[in-house]
C-alpha cells in the first residue's frame, strides 16, 4: 500500500509520521526549503522531533517515509491525504486556492481505485462540490466509479504534546461504503484514540467547522464579559474562576483570537450560509467581538499610560510575544500584529521579544523585526504580555522598565505585579 501525504505543515507532518511507523508513506511538499529540513531531520514546526526523524526515514522495513517535491513519486498511490491549509481573503472570504492546487495535483496523479482523503477545514459540501471535480477534469477519471474519496477533519493542536494526532478521535467518512470502510480502517489502524465514523463527507466537514465556530463563539463571549468588567472595575478571571466552581459553566478565557482555524474557519460556514440565503448572526457577531479586542486593548493601554501621566509620542513598549497562541512557534494570522500595529498608530515605539517565534518569518511575514533578546537597560515605558509562553512564566518585565511604567497582562499570566489584566 502506497500513501501520499500532500502539505507538511503542522497537520501533514505529524500525521505522516504516524503513518509511516505502519506503512510506507511518502511526505509531499511544494516547498523545497522544508523538504531540505525535513531530510536533514530537522522540523520547525517543533511538532515532530529530529530523533523520530531519523528513525523513520530512508529505511529498508516495509514502513518509513519518504519526503519529496517530485511528482513523479507520488503516482497511482492508494491513498492520497490532502492537508493543505484552508486561509480567508483580506475581506474574509475563503480562499480555496491551495485546496485547489493540491486537487490538480492528485488529478494529475491519481489511478484508479485511488482513494482521496481531504483533512482540511471547509464548508459542508466543499469536498465534492469543489475539489472532486478538479481531480475528474484532471486525471479524466470518474467519481465514485474509477476513484473514492473522504474526509476526516484534522483535529491537530499545535505545541499540544498531550493531545498529539494518535491521542485525539478521528470522524472518518467515505463517498460509499466501501471507501468509507477502508478510510476508517486506515486510520483505525495507527489512532490510539479510535475513529468515529459518520455516514457522509457532508456530516465530517459540518462537525469540524463548528468545532471551532463553537470556541470562537465562547471566546467572544467572554471577551465582552471583559469589556463589560472592565468598566465595572471589577476582575473577569476571578469572576470565572467563582462561575467555574458550577458543574456545568464552561470556562473559556478572554484574549486575542487568531491562528489558522478559530480565527478562520468560522468564516467558511458563515460563507456558505450567505450563499444560500441565510445571514448567520451569531457566528458573525462572534467574529467581530474577537477581532475587535486588539483595537480595545490598545484604548485600555493607552488610557492606563495616560493616567500615570506618560506621554505616548515616541514612548518605548515592550511587546512580550507574537505567535497566535502560547507554546508555539505559528504566527499565522496572529492578531497580536493588530495589537502592534494599534500601539504603532498611537505613536509607541514597539520592541517585540518572542523566543519562540522565527525572526525570519516575521519579518518577511510582517515587516516586524524581533529583538534578538532583551535589553540590559531599563528603558521601557511599558511592557505588554500578549502570549503565555512557558518561558514567560516567571518574567519580570519591570526589570526593562522605567520607574513611572506601565505593565499590561492580556494573558493574566504574569507573577508579578501589573497595573492591569485583561
Amino acid at each position: 500500500m502506497k500513501i501520499v501525504v500532500i502539505g507538511l505543515g503542522y497537520v501533514g507532518l505529524p500525521l505522516g509520521m504516524l503513518l509511516a511507523e505502519k506503512y510506507k508513506v511518502i511526505g509531499f511538499d511544494i516547498n523545497k526549503k522544508r523538504i531540505q529540513e525535513l531530510e536533514s531531520f530537522i522540523d520547525k514546526t517543533n511538532e515532530v522531533t529530529s530523533e523520530a526523524l531519523k528513525s523513520l526515514q530512508n529505511t529498508n522495513t516495509s514502513n518509513g517515509i519518504e519526503f519529496t517535491t517530485s511528482t513523479d513519486l507520488i503516482k497511482n498511490a492508494t491513498f492520497y491525504i490532502i492537508t493543505v491549509p484552508t486561509p480567508t481573503d483580506k475581506f474574509n472570504n475563503p480562499d480555496f486556492s491551495p485546496l485547489l492546487k493540491a486537487s490538480e495535483l492528485v488529478g494529475k496523479s491519481i489511478g484508479k481505485e485511488s482513494i482521496v482523503v481531504f483533512e482540511s477545514t471547509v464548508y459542508p459540501g466543499a469536498t465534492e462540490e469543489i475539489c472532486i471535480p478538479v481531480i475528474e477534469k484532471y486525471s479524466k477519471l470518474k467519481y465514485n466509479f474509477d476513484f473514492y474519496a473522504g474526509y476526516s477533519p484534522e483535529r491537530i493542536n499545535p505545541g499540544d504534546k498531550l493531545h498529539t494526532v494518535e491521542n485525539i478521535i478521528k470522524i472518518t467518512s467515505g463517498s460509499n461504503p466501501i471507501a468509507a470502510e477502508k478510510i476508517d480502517q486506515l486510520y483505525k489502524s495507527v489512532i490510539k484514540a479510535g475513529t468515529f465514523p459518520v455516514s457522509s463527507i457532508k456530516i465530517a466537514e459540518a462537525a469540524k467547522v463548528i468545532e471551532n465556530a463553537q470556541r470562537d463563539i465562547n471566546i467572544a463571549f467572554v471577551n465582552e464579559l471583559s469589556k463589560i468588567f472592565n468598566l465595572m472595575n471589577i476582575d473577569t478571571h476571578e469572576v470565572l474562576d467563582a462561575a467555574a466552581t458550577k458543574w456545568n459553566f464552561i470556562n473559556f478565557r478572554p484574549g486575542l483570537v487568531g491562528g489558522h482555524c478559530i480565527g478562520v474557519d468560522p468564516y467558511y460556514l458563515a460563507n456558505k450560509a450567505q450563499e444560500l440565503g441565510y445571514h448567520p448572526e451569531i457566528i458573525l457577531a462572534g467574529r467581530r467581538m474577537n477581532d475587535s479586542m486588539s483595537t480595545f486593548i490598545a484604548f485600555e493601554i493607552v488610557k492606563i499610560t495616560l493616567d500615570k501621566k506618560i506621554k505616548i509620542k515616541n514612548s518605548k513598549l515592550l511587546l512580550l510575544g507574537i505567535t497566535f497562541k502560547e507554546n508555539c512557534n505559528d504566527i499565522r494570522n496572529t492578531k497580536v500584529v493588530d495589537l502592534y500595529k494599534a500601539l504603532v498608530n498611537f505613536g509607541f515605539k514597539v520592541d517585540v521579544y518572542d523566543p519562540l517565534a522565527d525572526k525570519n518569518e516575521v519579518k518577511h511575514e510582517y515587516g516586524i523585526q524581533l529583538l534578538p533578546n532583551l535589553p540590559e537597560t531599563q528603558k521601557y515605558h511599558a511592557a505588554v504580555l500578549a502570549v503565555k509562553h512557558d518561558a514567560f512564566k516567571s518574567f519580570n518585565p519591570t526589570l526593562y522598565l522605567k520607574k513611572k511604567s506601565v505593565v499590561y497582562d492580556i494573558k493574566s499570566y504574569l507573577t508579578c505585579e501589573v497595573d492591569k489584566k485583561l
